[in-house]
């Protein structure tokens, strides 16, 4: 080939690499198909509707972030374990480039299993089960705390909120549902509490079914303990019923102190108005103070003006801003380099409490933080850490019949 030859050749070439695909795709605003799996109808369709909401809003900040547009493919998990899994099969048949989802534990799994079979990224929005991410997934990422780290953190934030009140209960009955999450946590519950000097001794242990349409043989038996809090790790519509036999067998304990959902939600608070205040809920939650927290929290308001930003909407936000932010850095749906770049994910400038986004070798983010939230007339403050904190804790819950 002479210098001729060899000029038009190469002039040839970046032609064809010009007209790449790819670079065509940049050209015309690469999207993501991003596949959201949730339990939208089924015993936890309250929850999965409820991260649902934050999708469309999320969609309109990342673009004035200047991250890449997503296309959002919606799969009901009908709050099923063996739904989810045939519905994330479904959409990455159906094109999907990358899954995020699913709020429960056993569903999120299940679809773990499917990605990874499949090659296909999944970011988990909320699943605290430990497991998750201890199979040496190479495409499952979680940006959730795992149970004992959930765990770990209500200990720490009880033992401030005992400080700032001047109220430590000396007894307490641990309830909790008998799911997967469920499960999980009341395994790690004891082992974990062993680290922290409680003031409280658990008296009794008590499972229950979070699909049973009356608690009042639990709560009767919380109530015959003599406990002077009530540590609950339940769901939505178990915290209602709960509450409901709370009041009509007369017991106020002295604080309702819970693991996980239920306790915090709007449906909970709207169903029981004045007698939804007081329970605190150590849970993964957002810094208030944070820019894009306010940012997120006042672009919500406007959609949504009666609904309390919550853990449902701020994780799922923020699994989405792991999509696009990787998707962007990666230049490529290719499942691989997104699995590479969610791996390589550094993003400070987030919501949830604590230093960031970063993902550890097993595809978690082991540097969240979280926070103590307090039920106050209807609205949630949050009342420890302290440096994330825009209120201070009430201890102890007024009686529910002097309400």
């Amino acid at each position: 080939m002479d210098r001729r030859q060899f000029t038009k050749a190469a002039a040839a070439a970046g032609a064809v690499t010009a007209l790449s695909p790819l670079n065509i795709a940049r050209a015309q605003g690469a999207r993501l198909k991003v596949g959201v799996l949730l339990p939208r109808s089924g015993v936890q369709a309250g929850i999965g509707q409820d991260c649902h909401r934050v999708v469309d809003v999320s969609v309109g900040i990342l673009r004035d972030l200047g991250l890449p547009g997503l296309d959002i493919m919606n799969g009901d998990t009908e709050s099923n374990v063996d739904v989810a899994r045939s519905r994330a099969e479904r959409l990455i048949s159906e094109g999907a480039q990358l899954l995020v989802g699913a709020f429960d534990s056993g569903q999120s799994t299940a679809i773990a299993q499917v990605a990874e079979q499949r090659g296909i990224p999944f970011v988990i929005n909320i699943a605290a089960a430990p497991p998750i991410t201890e199979q040496g997934y190479k495409f499952v990422f979680r940006n959730f705390p795992t149970a004992p780290m959930i765990l770990g953190d209500a200990f720490a934030n009880q033992l401030e909120v005992f400080q700032a009140t001047g109220v430590s209960p000396k007894s307490a009955v641990f309830m909790h549902v008998n799911d997967t999450f469920g499960v999980a946590m009341q395994k790690g519950f004891t082992g974990v509490m062993s680290k922290f000097t409680m003031p409280y001794k658990v008296l009794q242990t008590i499972a229950y079914d979070p699909a049973a349409r009356d608690l009042s043989v639990e709560v009767a038996k919380a109530r015959a303990s003599g406990a002077e809090a009530l540590i609950m790790v339940s769901r939505l519509n178990d915290a209602i019923l709960i509450t409901r036999e709370l009041v009509k067998q007369r017991w106020t304990p002295a604080a309702v102190l819970s693991m996980g959902p239920g306790w915090y939600e709007d449906q909970y608070l709207k169903t029981l108005a004045k007698l939804g205040d007081g329970p605190i809920s150590f849970v993964p939650w957002y810094d208030p103070n944070k820019p894009l927290a306010k940012r997120l929290e006042a672009a919500h308001t406007k959609a949504f003006p009666e609904i309390n930003l919550n853990t449902n909407h701020i994780y799922t936000f923020e699994a989405l801003l792991v999509a696009a932010d990787a998707f962007k850095r990666a230049g490529s749906a290719d499942p691989k380099a997104l699995a590479d770049a969610i791996r390589a994910t550094n993003i400070k400038d987030n919501v949830s409490t604590g230093p960031g986004i970063q993902f550890d070798a097993k595809g978690q983010n082991d540097k969240l933080r979280n926070s103590a939230i307090q039920n106050r007339g209807g609205k949630l403050v949050v009342v420890a850490p302290k440096g994330a904190a825009n209120a201070k804790p009430e201890l102890p819950m007024t009686a529910y019949d002097k309400r």
